[in-house]
């Protein structure tokens, strides 16, 4: 069902029909993330996805948002370390005008100073905020314990000291070098007409890259164990450890996914059990996985009190021990294949989460596996990939992250 057609500029348009629904999702994703950034640059990624919202050459930032309000439509942008989406959800027969307000965003943003200045300003508001909040803070200072040297390790956000420097000469030039048509994949999912492919094509299909473009370079960067503490005064103490994982692209990705779901992934981990149901230390706790395209972190995150939070940590530590000394069992096994199987195919019910999935596919993988293949994939984990897995990633020195009050 998903078709792939590269223009002449090498844009890619990614289309999958879905012919019973009224809504058509569009996404425009750029190979562009905070990880390809020079240092000085670091946040201007996360700003331009701002600054595309802030007025064109013919649109104001109100007319932009009052065009989408009208026709009923969503209008969203995202910014993640390796890549950036903008992206809109509309009913089928609003889906040209929705693509043709997203490419004059793409293409004629002005970026006036009157704007920059106060986006400048919304861009602080959101760095403090996160600040504010430690169980995100704990997270930020966990990835600058591990890629203390790598763009990696800074904040998709930028600091409040280079955020003070992005002008519009230096968001011209950004994009330049990283939104060049190679670097850029259209994707779309819903009830899609002939019209719509060619209205793409027509205005995406065609602009050529800047003598600045570059390709992204990726630094497989090396894993550093450590810890860092903040004194902060919150009534908790929030605790992030990470393990160095693998790529996106690793065929062992699945049977991670599947060990992070046995870890501390859902309510039937050995963490939540452990950690919440068996002992009452924490609210709040849970695993995840991070991947890049040549590194991942494996990271656990949990919140108690600051008397609890060493009876937490031991808990923590006792419980990745039985699994490096036991491994998992065959049920935890099967379980965690059928609910990665369930959340699989119960997440592609949408328009917006196949948009998605076809775009991060293209952009990352370059080609589009079907259901029934990431099924297959899902099924074919084993104990010993995952066995694997627990060697190369829990026998590790982990990073640490810990905000909190003073003990």
């Amino acid at each position: 069902m998903v078709q792939v057609h590269t223009c002449q500029n090498g844009v890619r348009i990614v289309s999958e029909p879905i012919d019973h629904v009224r809504s058509v999702a569009l996404g425009i994703f750029v190979n562009a993330g905070s990880r390809y950034e020079l240092p000085e640059e670091n946040g201007i990624t996360h700003f331009i996805e701002h600054m595309l919202f802030k007025g064109t050459k013919t649109r104001t930032a109100r007319q932009i948002a009052e065009e989408f309000d009208r026709i009923g439509g969503e209008l969203n942008a995202f910014t993640s370390k390796e890549n950036t989406c903008y992206y809109a959800k509309v009913l089928d027969h609003h889906a040209e005008l929705a693509v043709t307000i997203l490419a004059d965003m793409f293409f004629n943003s002005t970026f006036a100073e009157e704007e920059l200045e106060k986006e400048r300003q919304v861009v602080l508001e959101e760095i403090l905020m996160s600040e504010d909040a430690p169980d995100d803070d704990v997270h930020e200072k966990l990835w600058e314990v591990m890629y203390p040297n790598d763009s990696l390790g800074r904040p998709i956000l930028g600091t409040a000291a280079t955020l003070k420097t992005f002008t519009a000469d230096m968001i011209r030039n950004y994009m330049a070098k990283h939104y060049g048509p190679e670097s850029v994949v259209i994707s779309i999912a819903g009830n899609i007409s002939a019209k719509l492919i060619q209205t793409i094509e027509e205005l995406f299909g065609h602009y050529q890259p800047s003598p600045l473009v570059v390709e992204p370079v990726l630094t497989n960067p090396h894993f550093y164990p450590g810890e860092i503490s903040k004194t902060r005064d919150t009534e908790q103490a929030h605790l992030a450890i990470s393990y160095p994982a693998i790529g996106v692209k690793d065929p062992d990705m699945y049977s991670f996914i599947a060990l992070n779901n046995i870890i501390g992934g859902n309510m039937s981990s050995r963490l939540f059990q452990e950690v919440r149901e068996e002992r009452g230390l924490a609210y709040s706790i849970f695993s995840y996985q991070s991947c890049y395209a040549d590194v991942g972190a494996f990271t656990i995150y949990g919140s108690t009190s600051r008397q609890q939070l060493s009876q937490l940590q031991h808990t923590i530590d006792a419980t990745l021990l039985d699994i490096v000394a036991g491994g998992v069992t065959e049920e935890e096994l099967m379980n965690a294949k059928e609910q990665l199987k369930g959340s699989f195919v119960l997440g592609l019910e949408g328009t917006g989460a196949r948009m998605n999935r076809n775009g991060t596919s293209e952009l990352v993988h370059r080609k589009h596996r079907s259901v029934d293949e990431v099924l297959a994939s899902i099924d074919a984990v084993s104990m010993e990939s995952v066995d694997r897995l627990i060697a190369k990633i829990l026998k590790a020195e982990p990073a640490i992250s810990i905000i909190g009050p003073e003990a």
